[in-house]
């Protein structure tokens, strides 16, 4: 009989919904035959127990140890991640009141925090008397604490986190990631990477023997 190569292409983390835990769930399969395509798509791979505290990790070795176990004649070439961590979601797409007051908090933490660190920073290089000396330096005149320098100042400011940001209101400004989806993306890769490894360390991840 003819061997059938499989492509696997497993995610460094997924979210479920549901305890059971298909194949298909973990990432992306190809093959030429596609019958036996859609079979091994929906592979159980496990169960997700209360004991798991809703978080697995899978290795790709114990993907392969199944498939190859159900089927003689297939041969697996994984082109994606060697781990995936499984984590177990509830999802309410009704936002409640509880929801939304989270994201008042932290939105009124993140604007006066930023204010706070923009003043206290000003403070620490005193800006307001480097201004007032500039502009006697170059009128001739006391300043009266609200010149062109704090005007366009205010406004630099203004423009510059906007660009930084990349972001008016909902909008981007160019097609680039922002620095926060890119830092966020960072913090994620981190927490995945700390899982896996203590996945391994405690013996708890779902691989060969």
């Amino acid at each position: 009989m003819q061997k059938e190569t499989l492509y696997l292409k497993l995610e460094r983390n997924v979210e479920l919904e549901k305890t059971d835990v298909e194949l298909k769930d973990l990432g992306k399969a190809y093959c030429r035959d596609q019958a036996l395509l859609n079979k091994i798509k929906t592979v159980k791979v496990f169960k997700m127990k209360p004991e798991d505290g809703g978080r697995k990790v899978v290795s790709v070795m114990r993907l392969i140890e199944m498939l190859q176990q159900e089927y003689s004649n297939l041969e697996v070439e994984s082109i994606g991640e060697t781990e995936v961590v499984v984590e177990l979601v509830k999802t309410n797409r009704y936002k409640g009141a509880v929801q939304t007051a989270k994201i008042c908090f932290v939105s009124c933490i993140c604007f006066f925090g930023a204010a706070f660190t923009i003043m206290t920073f000003h403070n620490d290089v005193s800006i307001v008397k480097t201004f007032d000396r500039i502009y006697e330096m170059i009128t001739g005149q006391l300043s009266d604490g609200v010149t062109v320098l704090e005007i366009a100042y205010s406004i630099g400011l203004a423009l510059g986190i906007i660009v930084f940001f990349n972001h008016i209101g909902g909008r981007r400004i160019t097609k680039d990631p922002t620095p926060i989806e890119v830092e966020m993306r960072v913090y994620e890769k981190d927490v995945n990477d700390a899982l896996v490894e203590t996945a391994d360390r405690e013996g708890k991840t779902l691989d060969v023997n």
